[in-house]
């Protein structure tokens, strides 16, 4: 005890005082330590996908693109640009979606998940199509080039079946609109546009859904417009497709009434 006092009452306490600041600092320093953890990629890419996955979309943006400009270069850069984009077709932003996976696949072409990137490209210009084919359908034609590059350049991607569907969605919504735009003319008998309409039809899209009605129109307008082995060629194409159908039985009749059979 005595020898404690001495200490005390000696010159050591004046190197305690300066002592104990440096050691607090040391303590702030760990303590910080802990705090910069939380600010890495990892940790706020972990934090965006819990806002992602609780639909808290906004918040869950905003980290994605803290870790996109404070961490451009860490493993979780990219991906975060790719869920920033998942994000926007989430909130059905689908302009915003397809600028922001377009921008991906400029920048990154060969990264691992390119696949995915195209095929929802694709699918953000199909999102933003009409319900009813009598509107603008040309967002359909760049949905299908996207698809189309999941389908020939990805050909082993899991995305490529539902591209397919898509593709195909897409087209049957494209020719659906020509077979409209043609009845409307061959109802207000425009015979000579209404054929250049099913012939263009029947080129552009040769296998289509709306192959028998095509065909059968096509016959009907070149009937109409006088053009009558123009409307045999369609008739025995029609017959020959689809030889039970109630079309070809009636162009046969329209044929036969003209001496034409």
């Amino acid at each position: 005890m005595a020898i404690l006092n001495a200490f005390f009452q000696g010159g050591h306490l004046r190197i305690l005082s300066l002592i104990a600041p440096i050691f607090f600092l040391v303590l702030l320093a760990c303590s910080s330590g802990d705090l910069k953890d939380s600010n890495t990629a990892e940790a706020a890419f972990k934090e965006a996908e819990t806002y992602d996955a609780d639909e808290r979309y906004e918040e869950a943006l905003q980290k994605y693109k803290e870790v996109q400009n404070k961490h451009p270069y860490s493993r979780y850069a990219v991906e975060a640009k790719i869920r920033i984009a998942d994000v926007y077709f989430k909130r059905e932003s689908f302009i915003e979606a397809q600028n922001a996976y377009q921008l991906v696949k400029d920048l990154h072409p060969k990264h691992p998940r390119v696949d995915y990137v195209t095929f929802r490209l694709g699918l953000s210009y199909y999102s933003q199509l009409p319900s009813t084919i009598d509107r603008d359908l040309s967002l359909a034609h760049k949905a299908i080039i996207y698809f189309d590059e999941v389908i020939k350049s990805y050909s082993k991607s899991t995305y490529v079946k539902e591209a397919q569907e898509k593709k195909a969605d897409a087209l049957k919504m494209l020719v659906g609109k020509e077979i409209y735009i043609a009845a409307f003319y061959y109802k207000r008998d425009m015979y000579d546009s209404a054929l250049g309409r099913y012939e263009e039809l029947l080129t552009i899209y040769p296998n289509s859904v709306y192959q028998k009605e095509a065909l059968f129109g096509a016959a009907m307008s070149a009937l109409k417009n006088g053009d009558m082995d123009k409307s045999k060629i369609y008739a025995e194409k029609l017959s020959k497709s689809f030889p039970e159908s109630s079309e070809s039985k009636q162009v046969q009749g329209e044929l036969s009434q003209h001496g034409l059979h």
